[in-house]
């Protein structure tokens, strides 16, 4: 029954702490994520609490019972003869050395055995997840060769760790039958000095083996839990540690208008902010209610990085970004992004359904808005000639079905939510010219009552905006619609010029008509 419920309840305690630590690491800045490769996040999420949990449910079980024997058999040792007894408590600490000893090493080397298997993990993670880039560069062998590398490591530390076991495990077994032989000859003299008599030694001897064996379980798995405890360090570190991110603001107001402003806002990736460093150098801009808004600019420039900065991923060193003239950081988080949509250009979709990706956190949405959503992003007449039409499996990252259909699953999943500010950068890259031109439109009915901000490559896509903003190595170069900004005939004329010569130069690329659309229907209207 004991053995039962022990179980039973570490069972349990897996499973918290491994829900627990997925709940903690999710919590964490998109910084950590940054830094942190997935394979490693899912060997701790996975190898090291099942390691611990194993180490715990087994070894801490066996630990404490022969830790409660131990401590019984003393008191009738005792009780049987305290001068044999005093013998055998001076040789424990000798004996407790070994464990002590092992027990640390241990926990060193499960340390690094954890890493290298995460290391190992992130090898197969990357591998299958980009199994279409290593396969078409041929490189199954090559990658193969790094698991099997990182592999290496691991049993080059397992041998280690063998020796070991097997050097404390001789060691643990020459001591205790020192210390046997020792209480033997002890007792021996005590007899014959009728100290004690034969009976007694033998009834203490009877117990100084059962003692001596609980001795030895003691010391042998004393090392298991404390290779356990090493096993658990990064569970315990993502556990403890804390979000660098600003504290929860409390706004939720019932009415947004979705205007956003940013004053003077400085950004960079890296620690240092120096010029150098700078992605963004005093950027001021606007985004209007009720217009579309393009943002372009040379590679590079910082458009994507306004986005991320705008969905409080990052937070700017110096500026500030106003949400209906508020900070954006006094916003409940789950209020701001139930108000706000983004579609990027890698736009991914999760292994599930069709019907689950459009409604992805927005779960409570009936299909008639998921229908309604589909249309407007030009997606519902393909949906329906799926397999399963929307309960067709996407696939992993939406691997069965095109570039251009992920992204019109994707603008749907952005269209349902009825977001105050929609954002699309580079959404559209992989779209027809037809279907652009149906989300163009839907677009258009949409902008009479959210704020839209689109970042394209594509300059045709740019001159069909209302208000167009252009960066330039971090600053706004200029801004106005697309005729004055032609007038002026700065960085925005010279890129639409730079199109159309590319276009006139090869008018059969595809590239070229894609990246220029030859396309242009009537610019949107305020």
């Amino acid at each position: 029954m004991c053995d039962l419920t022990y179980n039973v309840t570490m069972s349990l305690i897996h499973t918290s702490v491994q829900g627990a630590v997925f709940q903690a690491v999710l919590r964490q800045e998109i910084a950590f994520f940054d830094a942190t490769s997935t394979g490693e996040l899912v060997s701790r999420i996975t190898t090291d609490t099942n390691e611990m949990s194993e180490a715990l449910s087994e070894k801490l079980s066996l630990l404490m019972w022969y830790t409660a024997r131990f401590g019984f058999l003393l008191f009738f040792m005792v009780s049987q003869s305290w001068k044999m007894t005093l013998l055998t408590c001076m040789g424990l600490p000798i004996i407790w050395v070994i464990p002590e000893l092992t027990g640390h090493f241990h926990q060193t080397i499960a340390v690094k055995v954890q890493d290298s298997l995460a290391k190992a993990n992130q090898v197969a993670t990357e591998t299958f997840s980009n199994m279409k880039t290593v396969r078409s560069f041929a490189n199954e062998d090559g990658e193969t060769e790094k698991y099997r590398q990182r592999l290496d490591e691991t049993y080059s530390l397992n041998k280690q760790e063998a020796v070991a076991y097997a050097a404390s495990t001789w060691a643990n077994s020459m001591t205790t039958l020192a210390l046997k032989v020792c209480i033997l000859y002890y007792g021996g003299t005590l007899v014959t000095r009728g100290a004690v008599s034969s009976g007694d030694l033998v009834s203490f001897v009877l117990y100084e083996l059962q003692f001596a064996s609980a001795v030895e379980a003691v010391m042998r798995y004393y090392p298991e839990v404390k290779k356990a405890i090493g096993a658990s360090q990064k569970i315990f570190e993502y556990l403890d540690r804390k979000p660098e991110i600003p504290p929860p603001g409390s706004l939720a107001p019932e009415n947004l208008k979705g205007h956003v402003q940013f004053k003077n806002v400085q950004f960079s990736y890296s620690v240092k902010t120096d010029d150098n460093s700078l992605v963004l150098k005093d950027v001021s801009l606007e985004v209007m209610p009720g217009r579309i808004t393009a943002l372009v600019g040379l590679n590079r420039s910082g458009k994507t990085t306004c986005v991320k900065l705008l969905e409080r991923f990052y937070q700017p060193q110096s500026g500030e970004i106003l949400l209906d003239g508020k900070p954006l950081q006094n916003y409940k988080d789950q209020y701001l992004h139930d108000k706000m949509a983004v579609v990027s250009q890698d736009c991914v979709l999760f292994a599930r359904s069709v019907r689950e990706n459009i409604k992805y956190g927005c779960e409570e949405a009936s299909d008639e808005d998921m229908y309604r959503a589909a249309e407007q992003a030009s997606a519902h007449k393909f949906i329906l000639e799926l397999s399963k039409g929307y309960d067709t499996d996407a696939g992993e990252k939406g691997g069965q079905v095109s570039g251009g259909q992920k992204q019109r699953i994707a603008i749907a999943r952005a269209l349902i939510r009825n977001p105050k500010i929609l954002i699309l950068d580079n959404a559209t890259s992989d779209l027809d010219t037809e279907n652009e031109y149906q989300v163009r439109e839907a677009l258009a009915k949409l902008a009479e009552n959210c704020s839209v901000l689109m970042i394209s490559n594509k300059m045709s896509v740019a001159k069909t905006a209302s208000h167009i903003i252009v960066l330039n190595n971090g600053t706004v170069e200029e801004e106005g619609s697309h005729d004055v900004l032609m007038e002026k005939g700065g960085l925005y004329a010279e890129m639409q010029r730079c199109c159309q010569d590319a276009v006139g130069q090869d008018t059969q690329s595809t590239s070229s008509l894609s990246a220029c659309s030859m396309y242009s229907p009537t610019p949107f209207q305020n």
